[in-house]
């Protein structure tokens, strides 16, 4: 009979762990639904940065200088 009450004892104590964890559950879902909503509001109102085409021709051009300079290294090192 001992190893039956440890069993009952131990079924209620998981049953109370159980009811414990869905009323977790409950507002980890509460609260994912409102942060949800707010999410979507700060997404939606970031501005996409956009450069002008100077800035994007000076920075091309400053790239292509870059590799040149990388090209050029590496051919003497292997030449």
């Amino acid at each position: 009979m001992d190893i039956l009450a440890a069993i009952k004892r131990e079924e209620r104590k998981l049953e109370k762990q159980l009811g414990r964890l869905q009323h977790q559950l409950n507002g980890v879902r509460a609260a994912a639904k409102v942060l949800g909503d707010s999410t979507k509001q700060e997404l939606t109102s970031a501005k996409k940065r956009v450069l002008s085409a100077a800035a994007r021709a000076k920075i091309g051009k400053a790239a292509k200088k870059r590799w040149a300079k990388f090209r050029a290294q590496a051919k003497k090192v292997a030449g």
